[in-house]
Protein backbone atom coordinates (compact mmCIF):
# COMPACT_ATOMS: atom_id res chain seq x y z
CA UNK A 1 0.00 0.00 0.00
CA UNK A 2 2.47 2.74 0.14
CA UNK A 3 1.16 5.57 2.27
CA UNK A 4 0.53 9.24 1.73
CA UNK A 5 1.13 12.87 1.08
CA UNK A 6 0.75 16.07 3.10
CA UNK A 7 0.42 19.67 1.93
CA UNK A 8 3.21 22.15 2.50
CA UNK A 9 3.15 23.70 5.95
CA UNK A 10 5.37 25.90 8.02
CA UNK A 11 7.76 23.92 10.16
CA UNK A 12 5.87 24.37 13.44
CA UNK A 13 2.53 23.45 11.88
CA UNK A 14 3.93 20.34 10.24
CA UNK A 15 5.52 19.04 13.42
CA UNK A 16 2.42 19.80 15.48
CA UNK A 17 0.19 17.92 13.04
CA UNK A 18 2.58 15.00 12.92
CA UNK A 19 2.79 14.77 16.69
CA UNK A 20 -0.97 14.95 17.12
CA UNK A 21 -1.54 12.22 14.57
CA UNK A 22 1.01 9.95 16.22
CA UNK A 23 -0.64 10.41 19.61
CA UNK A 24 -4.13 9.70 18.30
CA UNK A 25 -3.67 6.97 15.73
CA UNK A 26 -2.53 3.39 15.63
CA UNK A 27 -1.49 3.17 12.05
CA UNK A 28 -1.54 0.42 9.53
CA UNK A 29 2.07 0.87 8.80
CA UNK A 30 2.52 -1.23 11.81
CA UNK A 31 5.63 -3.08 12.55
CA UNK A 32 5.50 -5.82 15.10
CA UNK A 33 4.46 -4.96 18.60
CA UNK A 34 6.09 -6.24 21.73
CA UNK A 35 7.34 -5.17 25.13
CA UNK A 36 9.52 -2.11 25.14
CA UNK A 37 13.16 -3.05 25.44
CA UNK A 38 16.42 -1.24 25.08
CA UNK A 39 20.01 -1.97 24.34
CA UNK A 40 22.19 1.00 25.20
CA UNK A 41 19.71 3.40 26.87
CA UNK A 42 19.72 6.95 25.62
CA UNK A 43 16.65 9.16 25.96
CA UNK A 44 18.35 11.96 24.12
CA UNK A 45 18.49 11.76 20.37
CA UNK A 46 21.66 12.81 18.58
CA UNK A 47 24.86 12.79 20.61
CA UNK A 48 28.10 14.64 20.13
CA UNK A 49 30.95 13.73 17.84
CA UNK A 50 30.67 10.73 15.58
CA UNK A 51 28.73 8.44 17.95
CA UNK A 52 25.30 8.08 16.37
CA UNK A 53 21.95 7.02 17.79
CA UNK A 54 19.08 4.92 16.49
CA UNK A 55 15.66 3.77 17.66
CA UNK A 56 14.18 0.55 16.35
CA UNK A 57 10.97 -1.41 16.84
CA UNK A 58 10.87 -4.32 19.25
CA UNK A 59 9.55 -7.65 18.02
CA UNK A 60 10.54 -10.16 15.37
CA UNK A 61 12.80 -7.85 13.34
CA UNK A 62 14.59 -6.36 16.33
CA UNK A 63 17.40 -8.93 16.28
CA UNK A 64 18.44 -8.44 12.63
CA UNK A 65 18.72 -4.69 13.24
CA UNK A 66 20.69 -5.14 16.45
CA UNK A 67 23.02 -7.64 14.77
CA UNK A 68 23.67 -5.19 11.96
CA UNK A 69 24.60 -2.40 14.35
CA UNK A 70 26.74 -4.78 16.37
CA UNK A 71 28.70 -5.69 13.24
CA UNK A 72 29.19 -2.00 12.54
CA UNK A 73 30.25 -1.22 16.12
CA UNK A 74 32.80 -4.04 16.06
CA UNK A 75 34.33 -2.73 12.85
CA UNK A 76 34.06 0.96 13.85
CA UNK A 77 34.49 1.29 17.64
CA UNK A 78 35.05 5.04 17.32
CA UNK A 79 31.78 5.50 15.40
CA UNK A 80 29.45 3.29 17.44
CA UNK A 81 25.66 3.50 17.57
CA UNK A 82 23.60 3.71 20.73
CA UNK A 83 20.28 1.97 20.15
CA UNK A 84 16.91 1.57 21.84
CA UNK A 85 13.91 -0.57 20.94
CA UNK A 86 10.26 0.43 21.39
CA UNK A 87 6.91 -1.16 20.67
CA UNK A 88 5.18 0.15 17.54
CA UNK A 89 2.79 2.78 18.92
CA UNK A 90 5.03 4.14 21.70
CA UNK A 91 7.75 4.57 19.09
CA UNK A 92 5.49 6.65 16.85
CA UNK A 93 4.62 8.93 19.75
CA UNK A 94 8.23 9.25 20.88
CA UNK A 95 9.70 9.94 17.44
CA UNK A 96 7.11 12.63 16.69
CA UNK A 97 7.93 14.40 19.94
CA UNK A 98 11.67 14.02 19.40
CA UNK A 99 11.54 15.47 15.90
CA UNK A 100 9.42 18.37 17.16
CA UNK A 101 12.05 19.27 19.76
CA UNK A 102 15.08 18.68 17.56
CA UNK A 103 16.12 15.63 19.63
CA UNK A 104 15.58 12.89 17.08
CA UNK A 105 18.05 10.01 16.87
CA UNK A 106 20.58 10.14 14.05
CA UNK A 107 18.80 7.41 12.08
CA UNK A 108 15.02 7.84 11.95
CA UNK A 109 12.96 4.70 11.38
CA UNK A 110 9.90 5.36 9.23
CA UNK A 111 7.39 4.16 6.66
CA UNK A 112 7.68 6.67 3.83
CA UNK A 113 4.56 8.33 2.45
CA UNK A 114 2.83 11.24 4.18
CA UNK A 115 4.98 11.00 7.29
CA UNK A 116 8.19 11.28 5.28
CA UNK A 117 6.84 14.18 3.24
CA UNK A 118 5.94 15.97 6.47
CA UNK A 119 9.48 15.46 7.76
CA UNK A 120 10.87 16.84 4.51
CA UNK A 121 8.62 19.89 4.58
CA UNK A 122 9.66 20.54 8.17
CA UNK A 123 13.36 20.28 7.21
CA UNK A 124 13.69 17.50 9.76
CA UNK A 125 15.59 15.02 7.55
CA UNK A 126 18.47 15.42 5.12
CA UNK A 127 18.71 14.74 1.40
CA UNK A 128 20.19 11.28 0.74
CA UNK A 129 20.36 11.59 -3.04
CA UNK A 130 24.16 11.46 -2.88
CA UNK A 131 23.94 8.07 -1.16
CA UNK A 132 21.47 6.70 -3.71
CA UNK A 133 23.61 8.04 -6.55
CA UNK A 134 26.16 5.37 -5.67
CA UNK A 135 25.29 2.41 -7.95
CA UNK A 136 26.59 0.00 -5.32
CA UNK A 137 23.83 1.24 -3.02
CA UNK A 138 20.94 1.84 -5.42
CA UNK A 139 21.44 -1.53 -7.13
CA UNK A 140 20.74 -3.38 -3.88
CA UNK A 141 17.04 -2.43 -3.86
CA UNK A 142 14.02 -3.24 -5.97
CA UNK A 143 13.35 0.10 -7.72
CA UNK A 144 9.65 0.21 -6.77
CA UNK A 145 10.53 -0.10 -3.08
CA UNK A 146 13.37 2.40 -3.19
CA UNK A 147 11.07 4.93 -4.90
CA UNK A 148 8.96 5.27 -1.74
CA UNK A 149 11.89 7.11 -0.16
CA UNK A 150 11.75 9.80 -2.84
CA UNK A 151 10.04 13.18 -2.33
CA UNK A 152 9.93 15.77 -5.11
CA UNK A 153 12.75 14.13 -7.03
CA UNK A 154 15.15 13.68 -4.10
CA UNK A 155 15.75 10.71 -1.82
CA UNK A 156 15.21 11.26 1.89
CA UNK A 157 14.88 7.62 2.98
CA UNK A 158 16.35 4.23 2.07
CA UNK A 159 14.75 0.79 2.61
CA UNK A 160 15.89 -1.04 5.75
CA UNK A 161 13.44 -3.93 6.30
CA UNK A 162 11.48 -6.71 4.65
CA UNK A 163 8.69 -6.07 2.16
CA UNK A 164 5.17 -6.13 3.57
CA UNK A 165 2.46 -6.67 0.98
CA UNK A 166 -0.93 -7.66 2.37
CA UNK A 167 -2.22 -11.05 1.25
CA UNK A 168 -4.76 -13.65 2.31
CA UNK A 169 -3.45 -16.29 4.71
CA UNK A 170 -5.71 -19.32 4.99
CA UNK A 171 -6.11 -22.60 6.82
CA UNK A 172 -5.89 -25.38 4.22
CA UNK A 173 -7.53 -27.95 6.51
CA UNK A 174 -10.62 -25.78 6.95
CA UNK A 175 -10.91 -25.17 3.21
CA UNK A 176 -10.71 -28.92 2.61
CA UNK A 177 -13.27 -29.57 5.35
CA UNK A 178 -15.79 -27.17 3.79
CA UNK A 179 -14.91 -28.18 0.24
CA UNK A 180 -14.15 -24.76 -1.25
CA UNK A 181 -11.26 -23.36 -3.25
CA UNK A 182 -9.37 -20.16 -2.55
CA UNK A 183 -11.56 -17.34 -3.91
CA UNK A 184 -10.17 -15.58 -6.97
CA UNK A 185 -13.05 -13.08 -7.27
CA UNK A 186 -15.05 -11.12 -4.72
CA UNK A 187 -18.19 -12.95 -5.80
CA UNK A 188 -16.47 -16.26 -5.03
CA UNK A 189 -15.47 -14.98 -1.62
CA UNK A 190 -19.01 -13.90 -0.75
CA UNK A 191 -20.36 -17.27 -1.94
CA UNK A 192 -17.96 -19.08 0.41
CA UNK A 193 -19.06 -17.16 3.52
CA UNK A 194 -22.27 -19.12 4.24
CA UNK A 195 -20.45 -22.41 3.62
CA UNK A 196 -17.92 -21.67 6.34
CA UNK A 197 -20.62 -20.41 8.70
CA UNK A 198 -22.65 -23.60 8.19
CA UNK A 199 -19.59 -25.55 9.39
CA UNK A 200 -19.21 -23.33 12.48
CA UNK A 201 -16.13 -21.57 11.11
CA UNK A 202 -15.60 -17.81 10.93
CA UNK A 203 -14.63 -16.88 7.36
CA UNK A 204 -12.22 -14.10 8.38
CA UNK A 205 -10.32 -13.21 11.52
CA UNK A 206 -9.51 -9.54 12.00
CA UNK A 207 -8.26 -7.43 14.90
CA UNK A 208 -10.76 -4.60 14.78
CA UNK A 209 -9.65 -2.98 18.02
CA UNK A 210 -6.51 -1.52 16.44
CA UNK A 211 -8.35 -0.01 13.41
CA UNK A 212 -5.43 -0.34 11.00
CA UNK A 213 -6.08 -4.06 10.24
CA UNK A 214 -9.34 -2.91 8.62
CA UNK A 215 -7.55 -0.73 6.07
CA UNK A 216 -6.44 -3.44 3.61
CA UNK A 217 -10.04 -4.43 2.83
CA UNK A 218 -10.85 -0.86 1.87
CA UNK A 219 -7.58 -0.21 0.01
CA UNK A 220 -7.79 -3.38 -2.04
CA UNK A 221 -11.45 -2.95 -2.93
CA UNK A 222 -11.03 0.69 -3.97
CA UNK A 223 -8.10 -0.29 -6.17
CA UNK A 224 -9.78 -3.38 -7.63
CA UNK A 225 -12.93 -1.37 -8.44
CA UNK A 226 -11.55 1.99 -9.53
CA UNK A 227 -7.83 1.51 -10.11
CA UNK A 228 -4.95 3.44 -8.49
CA UNK A 229 -6.07 6.85 -9.77
CA UNK A 230 -8.81 7.00 -7.13
CA UNK A 231 -6.35 7.19 -4.24
CA UNK A 232 -3.93 9.30 -6.26
CA UNK A 233 -6.67 11.92 -6.70
CA UNK A 234 -7.45 11.81 -2.99
CA UNK A 235 -3.78 12.25 -2.09
CA UNK A 236 -3.57 15.15 -4.54
CA UNK A 237 -6.36 16.91 -2.60
CA UNK A 238 -8.74 17.09 -5.53
CA UNK A 239 -12.09 18.51 -4.49
CA UNK A 240 -14.63 15.84 -3.51
CA UNK A 241 -12.16 13.11 -4.46
CA UNK A 242 -13.72 10.77 -1.90
CA UNK A 243 -16.95 10.95 -3.93
CA UNK A 244 -15.48 8.69 -6.59
CA UNK A 245 -18.03 5.85 -7.04
CA UNK A 246 -15.32 3.28 -6.29
CA UNK A 247 -15.16 4.49 -2.67
CA UNK A 248 -18.85 4.01 -1.91
CA UNK A 249 -18.86 0.72 -3.81
CA UNK A 250 -15.93 -0.57 -1.74
CA UNK A 251 -17.64 0.48 1.50
CA UNK A 252 -20.87 -1.21 0.44
CA UNK A 253 -19.01 -4.44 -0.27
CA UNK A 254 -17.36 -4.28 3.16
CA UNK A 255 -20.71 -3.87 4.86
CA UNK A 256 -22.13 -6.70 2.74
CA UNK A 257 -19.35 -8.90 4.12
CA UNK A 258 -20.03 -7.77 7.69
CA UNK A 259 -23.79 -8.38 7.33
CA UNK A 260 -23.15 -11.82 5.86
CA UNK A 261 -21.17 -12.83 8.96
CA UNK A 262 -17.83 -12.69 7.19
CA UNK A 263 -15.86 -11.75 10.30
CA UNK A 264 -15.36 -13.59 13.57
CA UNK A 265 -17.83 -12.57 16.26
CA UNK A 266 -16.57 -9.80 18.51
CA UNK A 267 -13.87 -8.73 16.05
CA UNK A 268 -14.08 -5.14 17.27
CA UNK A 269 -12.55 -6.16 20.61
CA UNK A 270 -9.79 -8.40 19.24
CA UNK A 271 -6.26 -7.03 19.65
CA UNK A 272 -3.43 -7.73 17.27
CA UNK A 273 -0.62 -6.98 19.74
CA UNK A 274 -0.57 -10.48 21.26
CA UNK A 275 -1.44 -12.19 17.97
CA UNK A 276 -4.95 -13.15 19.07
CA UNK A 277 -6.34 -12.57 15.59
CA UNK A 278 -3.75 -14.81 13.94
CA UNK A 279 -4.22 -17.51 16.59
CA UNK A 280 -7.81 -17.91 15.44
CA UNK A 281 -6.44 -18.94 12.03
CA UNK A 282 -4.01 -21.64 13.13
CA UNK A 283 -6.28 -22.99 15.88
CA UNK A 284 -9.06 -23.62 13.37
CA UNK A 285 -11.51 -20.95 14.52
CA UNK A 286 -11.22 -18.82 11.36
CA UNK A 287 -10.53 -19.82 7.77
CA UNK A 288 -8.72 -16.70 6.56
CA UNK A 289 -6.80 -13.64 7.68
CA UNK A 290 -6.00 -10.65 5.45
CA UNK A 291 -2.69 -9.49 6.78
CA UNK A 292 0.87 -8.30 6.49
CA UNK A 293 3.84 -10.70 6.69
CA UNK A 294 3.67 -10.26 10.46
CA UNK A 295 0.88 -12.85 10.17
CA UNK A 296 3.39 -15.41 8.92
CA UNK A 297 5.93 -14.38 11.54
CA UNK A 298 3.36 -14.68 14.32
CA UNK A 299 2.54 -18.24 13.21
CA UNK A 300 6.28 -19.05 13.08
CA UNK A 301 6.40 -18.16 16.76
CA UNK A 302 2.98 -19.38 17.91
CA UNK A 303 2.67 -22.68 16.03
CA UNK A 304 5.58 -23.40 13.68
CA UNK A 305 4.21 -26.90 12.95
CA UNK A 306 1.21 -25.26 11.28
CA UNK A 307 3.68 -24.00 8.67
CA UNK A 308 6.05 -26.95 8.68
CA UNK A 309 3.19 -29.41 8.10
CA UNK A 310 1.92 -27.46 5.11
CA UNK A 311 -1.34 -26.33 6.70
CA UNK A 312 -0.87 -22.63 5.94
CA UNK A 313 -1.91 -21.34 2.54
CA UNK A 314 -1.48 -17.85 1.08
CA UNK A 315 -3.00 -16.07 -1.89
CA UNK A 316 -3.46 -12.67 -3.49
CA UNK A 317 -6.56 -10.57 -2.83
CA UNK A 318 -9.37 -11.51 -5.23
CA UNK A 319 -10.37 -9.53 -8.30
CA UNK A 320 -13.64 -7.62 -8.56
CA UNK A 321 -15.59 -8.50 -11.68
CA UNK A 322 -15.86 -5.49 -13.98
CA UNK A 323 -13.38 -3.46 -11.94
CA UNK A 324 -10.80 -1.13 -13.48
CA UNK A 325 -7.95 -2.15 -11.20
CA UNK A 326 -5.28 -4.69 -12.06
CA UNK A 327 -5.61 -7.85 -9.88
CA UNK A 328 -1.82 -7.79 -9.55
CA UNK A 329 -1.89 -4.47 -7.68
CA UNK A 330 -0.94 -4.80 -4.02
CA UNK A 331 -1.33 -2.78 -0.86
CA UNK A 332 0.72 -2.78 2.32
CA UNK A 333 4.11 -1.40 3.25
CA UNK A 334 6.84 -1.68 0.62
CA UNK A 335 9.37 -1.68 3.47
CA UNK A 336 10.49 0.43 6.39
CA UNK A 337 13.07 3.15 5.84
CA UNK A 338 16.03 4.96 7.35
CA UNK A 339 16.21 8.72 7.19
CA UNK A 340 18.95 10.83 8.74
CA UNK A 341 17.99 13.57 11.17
CA UNK A 342 18.73 17.14 10.14
CA UNK A 343 19.65 17.84 13.78
CA UNK A 344 22.54 15.35 13.66
CA UNK A 345 26.09 16.66 13.79
CA UNK A 346 28.25 16.42 10.67
CA UNK A 347 30.16 13.59 12.30
CA UNK A 348 26.96 11.68 13.04
CA UNK A 349 25.72 12.21 9.50
CA UNK A 350 28.99 10.81 8.17
CA UNK A 351 28.68 7.80 10.48
CA UNK A 352 25.10 7.12 9.42
CA UNK A 353 25.87 7.42 5.71
CA UNK A 354 28.85 5.12 6.00
CA UNK A 355 26.75 2.59 7.94
CA UNK A 356 24.20 2.59 5.10
CA UNK A 357 26.92 2.04 2.54
CA UNK A 358 28.63 -0.80 4.44
CA UNK A 359 25.78 -2.60 6.18
CA UNK A 360 22.38 -1.92 4.68
CA UNK A 361 20.88 -4.90 2.80
CA UNK A 362 24.20 -6.69 2.46
CA UNK A 363 23.95 -10.47 1.92
CA UNK A 364 24.31 -11.10 5.67
CA UNK A 365 21.68 -8.46 6.49
CA UNK A 366 19.29 -10.00 3.94
CA UNK A 367 19.87 -13.49 5.34
CA UNK A 368 19.15 -12.23 8.87
CA UNK A 369 15.83 -10.76 7.72
CA UNK A 370 14.88 -14.02 6.00
CA UNK A 371 15.67 -15.96 9.17
CA UNK A 372 12.76 -14.21 10.92
CA UNK A 373 10.36 -14.42 7.98
CA UNK A 374 11.05 -11.03 6.39
CA UNK A 375 11.71 -10.97 2.65
CA UNK A 376 14.14 -8.14 1.91
CA UNK A 377 13.57 -5.74 -1.02
CA UNK A 378 16.90 -6.82 -2.45
CA UNK A 379 17.47 -7.24 -6.15
CA UNK A 380 18.55 -10.61 -7.54
CA UNK A 381 17.75 -12.91 -4.61
CA UNK A 382 15.41 -15.29 -6.49
CA UNK A 383 17.77 -18.26 -6.11
CA UNK A 384 18.24 -17.57 -2.40
CA UNK A 385 14.47 -17.53 -1.90
CA UNK A 386 13.97 -20.71 -3.91
CA UNK A 387 16.50 -22.53 -1.72
CA UNK A 388 14.88 -21.48 1.56
CA UNK A 389 12.68 -23.71 3.72
CA UNK A 390 9.70 -21.40 3.03
CA UNK A 391 10.38 -21.09 -0.68
CA UNK A 392 6.73 -21.01 -1.85
CA UNK A 393 5.75 -18.23 0.53
CA UNK A 394 8.90 -16.14 0.13
CA UNK A 395 8.79 -16.41 -3.66
CA UNK A 396 5.11 -15.42 -3.86
CA UNK A 397 5.69 -12.42 -1.61
CA UNK A 398 8.77 -11.30 -3.51
CA UNK A 399 7.09 -11.64 -6.90
CA UNK A 400 3.94 -9.87 -5.70
CA UNK A 401 6.04 -6.79 -5.03
CA UNK A 402 8.39 -7.13 -7.99
CA UNK A 403 5.56 -7.63 -10.49
CA UNK A 404 2.92 -5.29 -9.04
CA UNK A 405 1.80 -2.59 -11.49
CA UNK A 406 0.93 -0.49 -8.45
CA UNK A 407 1.96 -0.85 -4.80
CA UNK A 408 -0.42 1.22 -2.69
CA UNK A 409 1.22 2.25 0.56
CA UNK A 410 -1.00 1.66 3.59
CA UNK A 411 -3.50 4.45 3.50
CA UNK A 412 -2.84 5.76 6.99
CA UNK A 413 0.75 6.34 5.86
CA UNK A 414 0.05 7.35 2.28
CA UNK A 415 -2.25 10.20 3.28
CA UNK A 416 -1.32 13.09 5.54
CA UNK A 417 -1.34 12.32 9.29
CA UNK A 418 -4.59 14.20 9.89
CA UNK A 419 -6.42 12.54 7.00
CA UNK A 420 -5.02 9.12 7.92
CA UNK A 421 -6.37 9.47 11.44
CA UNK A 422 -9.81 10.49 10.17
CA UNK A 423 -9.81 7.55 7.76
CA UNK A 424 -9.12 5.06 10.55
CA UNK A 425 -11.96 6.43 12.66
CA UNK A 426 -14.51 6.57 9.85
CA UNK A 427 -13.60 3.18 8.45
CA UNK A 428 -14.02 1.53 11.84
CA UNK A 429 -17.53 2.98 11.97
CA UNK A 430 -18.26 1.38 8.59
CA UNK A 431 -17.17 -2.04 9.88
CA UNK A 432 -19.24 -1.59 13.03
CA UNK A 433 -22.27 -0.58 10.94
CA UNK A 434 -22.35 2.78 12.73
CA UNK A 435 -22.04 4.81 9.53
CA UNK A 436 -23.29 4.61 5.97
CA UNK A 437 -21.05 4.83 2.89
CA UNK A 438 -22.40 8.29 2.13
CA UNK A 439 -21.71 9.52 5.65
CA UNK A 440 -18.15 8.20 5.29
CA UNK A 441 -17.72 9.98 1.95
CA UNK A 442 -19.03 13.27 3.37
CA UNK A 443 -16.79 13.04 6.42
CA UNK A 444 -13.67 12.29 4.38
CA UNK A 445 -14.37 14.97 1.77
CA UNK A 446 -14.27 17.42 4.68
CA UNK A 447 -10.65 16.42 5.32
CA UNK A 448 -9.39 17.32 1.83
CA UNK A 449 -6.39 19.59 2.17
CA UNK A 450 -5.66 18.78 5.80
Amino acid sequence: MTHRIANKRRLTTAIAALGAAALLATTAACGTAGPTSSTTPSDTGSTAGTTASVWILSGVTQQPFEDSFQRWDTAHPDQAFTSEAFANDPYKQKIAAAIGTGQAPTLIYGWGGGGLRTYVQANAVIDLSDVMADPDISSRFLPSVAAVGEVDGKYYAVPNNGMKPVMIYYNKDLFAQVGVSVPTTWDDLMADVPKFLAAGIAPFSVAGQAQWPLLPYFAYLVDRIGGPTVMANIAANQANAWSDPAVADALTKIQDLVNAGGFVKGFASISTDAGADVALLYTGKAAMDLGLPSTFQTIMTGDPDFINQGKLGFAEFPAVTGGKGDPKDVTGNPSNYWSISASATPGQVATAKQYIKEQLLTPQYAADLLSVGNVPPAAGIDAQLAASSNADYYTLLYNMVKDAPNFQLSLDQYLSPAVGTALLTNLQQIFLMQSTPQQFVDAMNATIGQ
